[in-house]
């Protein structure tokens, strides 16, 4: 009779703790892909996510739902890495899902977007790109994306001042991630600062004027081979 109250209390401490450290603020979208598609020739993924298989793979398949996951692969005659995308709006929140690589050369890119923005290619705003090696942060807004600076370089126009200006535009952060095995990453924007982690470790912040982009409201998620996703969840924080 002594131990109750006691055992009580350990798990109300652990059921705080646990609400404590993933206080990201309002959730406002969930996916767990437990549900089948009613075909398999074309892309299927419901819950209102589009893909870009009818542009960029003559329509040909590249997303899967299988097991409760979300497969993403691109298809041989693709000319472009897939992008399986849905909307959402925040200023300040966080991304989290779990995902697995198949390969060591495999990659998958968590893309924000607000297409609205028309100072940019595709509205491409940021882009946090998961690797076997590393985790690399983007400002694509400020950077690389921005219309003058993209046409620049297509047109050759390099300059050491502009290769110097994008190397201050991303930052590779050093992880290793098993291959074939799952993982949980978070990505948190607030202001003009993202912090990643992966399975509970913090693997490092990156401060860049792009991140604070007034209205982000389009995640794409791209893979140039295969990888697997599954518990997308996003807050608004506001």
């Amino acid at each position: 009779m002594v131990m109750r109250p006691y055992t009580i209390l350990i798990i109300c401490l652990t059921s705080v703790s646990t609400a404590w450290a993933h206080d990201f603020g309002t959730l406002i979208f969930e996916d767990t892909f437990d549900r089948t598609e009613s075909q398999e020739e074309k892309d299927e993924p419901g819950n209102e996510w589009t893909t870009s298989s009818d542009k960029t793979a003559k329509g040909h398949k590249e997303v899967d739902l299988r097991d409760g996951h979300m497969y993403i692969y691109t298809h041989a005659e693709a000319n472009h890495a897939t992008s399986v995308r849905h909307a959402f709006e925040f200023r300040d929140g966080t991304l989290g899902l779990r995902f697995k690589l198949e390969e060591e050369d495999d990659s998958l890119t968590l893309n924000f977007a607000d297409l609205g923005l028309k100072s940019v290619w595709a509205g491409h705003l940021f882009k946090v790109t998961i690797s076997p090696d590393n985790i690399k942060i983007t400002d694509q807004k400020t950077g690389e994306m921005d219309l003058k600076i993209r046409d620049a370089r297509k047109e050759n126009r390099h300059s050491p001042e502009l290769e110097a200006l994008l190397a201050t535009k991303s930052m590779t952060l050093p992880h290793k991630v098993t291959v074939n095995e799952w993982h949980q990453i978070y990505t948190t924007v607030a202001g003009d600062k993202i912090t990643c982690s992966i399975d509970g470790v913090t693997i490092g912040s990156f401060h860049s004027e792009g991140f604070a982009h007034k209205t982000k409201r389009l995640l794409r998620l791209l893979v140039p081979k295969n990888a697997y996703v599954d518990d997308v969840k996003i807050w608004r924080r506001n």
